[in-house]
């Protein structure tokens, strides 16, 4: 008898959608087993068994995902959160020793996806068209007096997920108090275009793209899409194709992408499930099944751009009750 097909959610938050997904997708094959570090995390009702764990922070936490995995017969695990894929990348051997497979890109890979400077560096160095980026403030003030870039422009953390303390800045004084605050930000080009988020499926097995799904963004809320668009386009298709190729990507990964006068300029980059991948999914671009179909030792053939144009997404408020934590 084959054993189940568990899946290990981590950090579910408010990400309920992804979770529903994998249930649908298991179809009784196995489970999906959910944590987070809150009892609030409305995610964790969707699924067949969660867990209260530590926060990703405490010296436990990786001991605690392990025992749950062990004790739960887990097959994979995954993260929803960006902090949390630098700790699985750097323990894929851990998890490899108990039979669980991790669903993670290699740890260069995730720390260059989570350092938005070494990225800029990383397209500089492998000629993709760039967004203007500085760390050092007078490295810009210098190229501002020269013209070489002008006000509005964007500082945000170096290392940051969720467009949080992203702030969009007019003048030096701006910039000279947001520095004094905290050292660690960056300096980034306002891009005044249309901005396309990008969901890709590089397959654990083969290590090729399979799939590449497109969406112009309409409206944003709290650094997700909350309003988009499903479009094909072959530069932005090639683009990432070629981006894809430069590094070792494995499974999920979200892209933002900005197009100015024609040009198509990277901006992020997550390795994991970004928050519009609803729309790529509902549009029939079923990285879940990929996912499943690689647990089973199965290659996934090549889907890039199957989906249809002029399907909308538009997110909305729902509400999850519980009664009571008993447990």
């Amino acid at each position: 008898m084959e054993s189940e097909l568990n899946i290990l959610v981590l950090s579910c938050g408010t990400r309920n959608k992804v979770v529903q997904y994998f249930k649908k997708q298991l179809n009784n094959k196995g489970k999906v087993i959910a944590t987070d570090c809150s009892r609030l995390a409305p995610a964790l009702y969707e699924a067949d068994q969660y867990f209260i764990v530590p926060r990703i922070d405490e010296k436990n936490y990786l001991d605690t995902i392990l025992s749950i995995c062990k004790e739960n017969d887990v097959k994979a695990v995954l993260s929803l959160i960006d902090p949390e894929l630098t700790l699985l990348a750097e323990n894929k051997e851990k998890f490899y020793e108990i039979g669980v497979t991790p669903i993670v890109s290699k740890l260069e890979t995730v720390e260059m996806c989570f350092d938005k400077y070494k990225m800029y560096e990383f397209l500089l160095e492998n000629n993709f068209p760039i967004i203007k980026s500085y760390v050092d403030k007078n490295d810009f003030f210098d190229d501002q007096k020269t013209n070489k870039i002008d006000y509005p422009v964007f500082v945000k953390p170096v290392r940051g997920s969720a467009s949080l303390n992203i702030n969009k800045v007019s003048t030096r004084q701006e910039i000279e108090l947001l520095y004094k605050q905290d050292s660690n930000l960056m300096i980034q080009e306002f891009m005044n275009g249309t901005e396309y988020g990008v969901d890709a499926y590089i397959d654990m097995l083969s290590g090729e793209v399979v799939s590449i799904f497109i969406k112009e963004k309409i409206t944003m809320r709290a650094g997700e899409t909350d309003k988009s668009v499903s479009i094909k386009n072959d530069k932005i298709f090639e683009l990432v194709k070629q981006f894809i190729e430069k590094l070792e990507f494995r499974g999920v990964i979200d892209i933002d992408i900005f197009e100015v006068n024609g040009e198509y300029y990277i901006s992020e980059v997550n390795p994991r499930f970004g928050g519009g991948y609803p729309h790529a999914f509902e549009s029939g671009v079923n990285f879940i099944g990929m996912i499943i179909k690689n647990l089973e030792g199965l290659q996934n053939s090549n889907t890039v751009a199957q989906y249809n144009e002029g399907i909308y997404m538009m997110k909305y408020n729902e509400v999850y009750i519980k009664n009571a934590f008993n447990e």
